[in-house]
């Protein structure tokens, strides 16, 4: 984790201080400088406050209810859809002339052609900030689910209920400061996402000017020497408003709990709080829902469609010939695609077993300095490490290789599959082992014939994010291929400039369908392996 981070660092500050820090002169004499810092600080920290806000409520609103078991069922496709098709579904959703225009034309408002609004790419960044919430809630909701069963919040909630808390004050006074400590480092990736995102920025974001990261990496692809250093400047500026934006959010963190300790002691019951927080919440959950479901739905039919006019809700015909003109660059996309994604998760997957594993045999305690460490390229920008890797590999010439991509893949994916499996792998019943040991078996027999087929489930879940994740690279992506890597995400956000919907449609499915099929399989694989084990099932 720090290698590459820390030589992608050191890769940016060569370039940024060549020349006598040119790359500074030149950035700080473009004009849309404070605009696009102003964006990036806007959309980033707005985001990630209401994705928090909206998280907590529907914990305090729904935990330990049939809602909230809904809410819970729903996350894994959420989490699997990737944030470029997250962000064009919603693009085709919420656009003059998407779905819910039409849905509206001409009877409600009368319109006959698309209305001439600024909703795509407005220069608030208000649609990014809506895509960012829509795809960080759920990231965040995961995290806390994966939290509560550590800090026995069934028992917490009942006993501030019989003391005659509502749900809201209980779950604030009682459960909130714990919580918010397992959910800290989450929200500071959020924080660091929102802030640096390119993919969804380029769908969603302002362009004149863009965010800073989207204005990085345009000078990236520039052959100009000049124009790399300006990159490398922007980036270390990039940085420097992350660690300044994660900095005032940790003194707002001691406020604010200041300020909660100072309201318990005051003991507010608070139960007219919990009908209207719950009517919130379910709001929340249903446009969040909703939205990623209608523009998902969107980009499928727009690939099958065939004429589709405006005003009209649905297409007049659909057809495969989107599908049929496009198959030979699908199918070769797809298989660089899952190429690099299946030896990215592979790779996570091994090292996380052999760290999980050594964890246990050698009865180690993780830290907290170690779980920093493993979220260390979540915290940092990809923006402001990335470039000065690219510049590394260039003289090496490790750039514009699938290996390459999926070398810096890993990075990305090893957190995510760490978090997903660790949880599941260190819940296993010693006693399991103990009796096995006691049998004659040995450590590696154990491993392989006891925990590994019975954590199967947990695997296979794990292998499902990593490749979701690796599916959605935009970035690491575009800078170390170089432009010659070609996956379905760096097609589907090339395609989001142009104006075939049915094209971007039939790459955005797809993104859509692979990891869908991983998830699948995770859930389907298991309940095979153990048909004839009810309890084993249940466990994975």
């Amino acid at each position: 984790m720090i290698l590459p981070v820390l030589a992608g660092l050191a890769g940016t500050l060569l370039p940024a201080f060549r020349n006598a820090g040119a790359g500074f002169a030149a950035l700080l004499a473009w004009p849309g400088l404070p605009r696009a810092v102003a964006l990036s600080l806007g959309t980033g920290v707005a985001s990630t406050l209401i994705a928090l806000a909206l998280t907590l409520l529907l914990l305090a609103a729904f935990a330990g209810t049939p809602t909230f078991a809904r809410i819970r069922r729903s996350l894994a496709p959420l989490l699997s859809i990737p944030h470029a098709a997250a962000a064009l579904g919603l693009a085709f959703l919420i656009a003059p002339s998407g779905w819910i225009a039409r849905l509206l034309s001409p009877e409600i408002s009368g319109w006959q052609s698309p209305p001439d609004l600024l909703i795509l790419n407005d220069p608030w960044g208000l649609s990014l900030t809506l895509g960012l919430i829509t795809k960080e809630l759920p990231f965040l909701l995961l995290m806390a689910l994966a939290a509560l069963p550590q800090l026995d919040a069934d028992r917490r909630l009942t006993t501030a209920a019989c003391l005659g808390y509502g749900r809201i004050a209980g779950f604030a006074f009682t459960l909130l400061p714990d919580l918010y400590r397992q959910l800290r480092l989450p929200t500071y990736a959020v924080l660091a996402y929102g802030m640096t995102t390119v993919d969804m920025a380029l769908i969603l974001g302002p362009t004149l000017p863009p965010t800073l990261a989207n204005q990085i990496t345009l000078w990236m692809g520039e052959a100009s020497l000049t124009m790399r250093d300006s990159a490398a400047a922007a980036a270390l500026l990039q940085l420097a408003l992350a660690i300044s934006a994660i900095t005032l959010w940790r003194i707002t963190e001691i406020l604010a709990k200041r300020a909660l300790v100072r309201a318990a002691f005051h003991a507010p019951r608070l139960p007219a709080l919990d009908r209207p927080a719950a009517a919130a919440a379910r709001a929340a959950s249903l446009v969040i829902t909703g939205s990623l479901t209608l523009g998902l739905a969107g980009l499928a039919l727009w690939s099958v469609a065939g004429l589709w006019q405006f005003p009209d809700a649905l297409p007049q015909s659909l057809t495969l010939r989107t599908w049929a003109g496009a198959a030979p660059a699908l199918g070769q996309t797809t298989a660089t695609t899952l190429a690099i994604a299946a030896t990215a998760t592979l790779a996570a997957l091994a090292l996380t077993l052999a760290c999980l594993q050594a964890e246990a045999t050698l009865h180690l305690t993780p830290t907290t300095r170690a779980l920093t460490l493993l979220y260390l390229p979540l915290l940092i920008p990809q923006i402001a490490f990335l470039p000065g890797l690219q510049m590394l590999t260039l003289p090496l010439g490790l750039d514009g290789t699938p290996a390459a991509v999926a070398a810096i893949h890993l990075v990305f994916v090893l957190p995510y599959v760490f978090l997903s499996l660790s949880g599941p792998f260190r819940a296993w019943d010693s006693r399991i082992a103990t009796a096995a040991a006691t049998l004659g078996a040995s450590e590696t027999r154990i491993f392989w014939r006891l925990r590994l087929p019975m954590l199967a489930g947990p695997l296979l879940t794990a292998a499902a994010v990593g490749m979701a994740v690796s599916i959605g690279q935009y970035l690491p992506t575009l800078l170390i291929g170089g432009g010659r890597v070609e996956t379905l995400t760096t097609e589907a956000v090339a395609l989001s400039s142009g104006g075939n919907r049915r094209l971007i449609g039939a790459y955005a499915a797809l993104q859509l369908l692979l990891p869908a099929l991983a998830f699948g399989l995770a859930i389907a694989a298991p309940l095979l392996l153990w048909r004839n084990r009810r309890l084993m099932r249940g466990l994975a």
